[in-house]
């Protein structure tokens, strides 16, 4: 069978990845090592997604703000902790002004008196400002969220899922008490996971995070989880509670009701531009991505059939007419997005593109439909050539209900492929056994764990795969460890990761 993707998945994962953004024209690399450039039809995405999350932020009583890219490297070494997780990926300015040297060739003048660092985070710099502005009970809770770029020197790139820099929105509040802050972290948790699962159609596991894998400084790191079509977890975004860690370093303190200095417990999260490499790992097929229609930023492609020169002029009318018809439609909180493709290229061309590039819903149009008064609709989610032909008048009330069905073919097929991939295990042989073997896609592992960080190093290192999370919402067990034997270990999902 043709397919519009060489290598395919199952030959190729990670070559196909490549091939599918390059075919939906979404991103490249860029000229510096490590960093990519999101190209118009990639950024329309989280343009979407930004959108989104933006209002559901704003309705929580989040406010944006902006802070420096660069950080003074006095406010990191605050945090010893904070800075030894990011210490192997921080990239540091160290002058100002270039000059021409006598090779003719440019060098930095001018040294700083101390070193910056470009921004892999931002607590450090925003706790600076918390401690100005917080003085009060009153003047608490305090929730700010930035959208912006970061920097984590990566060794491996992969275009969406690791790069130098990448594009995300950082949440940061500051609360009165540890319950109130530690129920922001959950909430904002909950918001994450409802936001892949009803716009992305990814469907995610929520958790805590291990010690081993918990942010740096972070009392509780929350988590939710997706598995790639290669059996591999990706991180989909994170929300941690920090205690008092972060106010302690900062010197954030407030005067409580009760007229005593209290330190306030903070809370950071984020998600970021990884969300898009998700979606196409989940969803894609061997002949391209898959959009979801609750965020793709364009949702129907109309690709009229021009047989007769005669006929031209009437079926583009006719097109322009639906288009226009389509989009005063409301769906998904904003008005449909459809293209008209009226390139010069023969029609065959244009479905197959718009199949490439992951549009929900395809409508081809000619001579035939337009005098039948029906509408021959093409759903991404199926085989195709398989149409499904609606009287012109139905469309309307009908477009969107069709739209949910390819979000919930999408959902269905992503669950059903993870819970045929995760299984549960009793014993290290087992769970050996799995993780050595070397063909076939990987399976998220349940285990029963109780160990320290220095365990899944270890596990980590002879099996290269981490605890991905500890699941909310599991009964209690009386299961011991698989690792170190000790009663009272909790199901952990271990995982191959990107």
């Amino acid at each position: 069978m043709t397919t519009a993707v060489t290598p395919i998945r199952k030959d190729d994962f990670p070559g196909w990845y490549q091939e599918v953004l390059t075919l939906a024209d979404l991103a490249e690399h860029a000229p510096v090592r490590g960093c990519m450039i999101i190209k118009p039809n990639g950024y329309a995405i989280w343009e979407v997604m930004q959108q989104i999350l933006d209002k559901k932020f704003k309705k929580m009583g989040v406010k944006n703000a902006y802070f420096p890219l660069l950080i003074p490297l006095s406010f990191f070494e605050k945090e010893a902790e904070h800075i030894e997780g990011f210490a192997k990926e921080s990239a540091i300015v160290t002058h100002t002004r270039l000059e021409k040297g006598a090779d003719g060739k440019l060098h930095p003048a001018s040294p700083l008196e101390e070193p910056l660092i470009i921004r892999p985070t931002s607590e450090t710099i925003i706790g600076a400002s918390f401690s100005k502005w917080i003085q009060s009970y009153r003047d608490l809770p305090m929730k700010l969220n930035q959208w912006c770029n970061v920097m984590r020197w990566e060794m491996r790139p992969r275009l969406f899922l690791r790069t130098s820099e990448f594009l995300w929105q950082e949440g940061h509040t500051a609360h009165a008490s540890e319950d109130e802050a530690r129920a922001m972290s959950l909430e904002m948790l909950g918001v994450y996971a409802d936001f892949a699962e009803h716009y992305l159609a990814i469907p995610v596991i929520r958790g805590e995070k291990s010690e081993g894998e918990r942010f740096p400084g972070a009392v509780n790191t929350y988590t939710f989880e997706a598995m790639m079509q290669d059996g591999k977890a990706l991180q989909m975004g994170t929300s941690h509670f920090m205690g008092t860690n972060f106010a302690k370093a900062s010197d954030i303190q407030f005067l409580s009701k009760e007229g005593t200095r209290e330190y306030a417990n903070t809370t950071s999260w984020g998600v970021t531009t990884r969300m898009i490499g998700a979606m196409v790992m989940v969803h894609g097929d061997d002949n391209g991505i898959i959009l979801p229609p609750r965020i793709a930023p364009t949702q129907i492609a109309i690709v009229p059939f021009l047989m007769k020169e005669g006929d031209s002029s009437e079926v583009l009318n006719y097109c322009h007419k639906l288009k226009e018809e389509l989009e005063t439609i409301q769906y998904a909180d904003r008005n449909l997005s459809v293209f008209l493709d009226e390139r010069d290229l023969r029609a065959g061309e244009k479905s197959w593109d718009a199949i490439k590039k992951g549009y929900p819903l395809r409508i081809e149009v000619g001579a035939r439909e337009m005098k039948e008064g029906k509408v021959a609709l093409f759903l991404r989610t199926k085989e195709k050539k398989e149409v499904l032909f609606i009287p012109r008048e139905e469309l309307r009330s009908k477009i969107s209900t069709i739209l949910d069905q390819v979000h919930s073919d999408l959902y269905a097929k992503a669950l059903s492929y993870r819970e045929a991939n995760t299984v549960t295990v009793a014993s290290q042989i087992e769970f050996e056994k799995i993780f050595r073997q070397e063909v076939g896609a990987t399976p998220f592992v349940m285990a029963p764990f109780k160990g320290d960080k220095a365990l899944e190093t270890k596990i980590q290192k002879e099996f290269g795969v981490t605890i991905r999370c500890i699941p909310h919402n599991l009964p209690p067990t009386s299961l011991s460890c698989l690792f170190t034997k000790q009663s009272g270990a909790t199901q952990a999902i271990f995982a191959k990761s990107y």
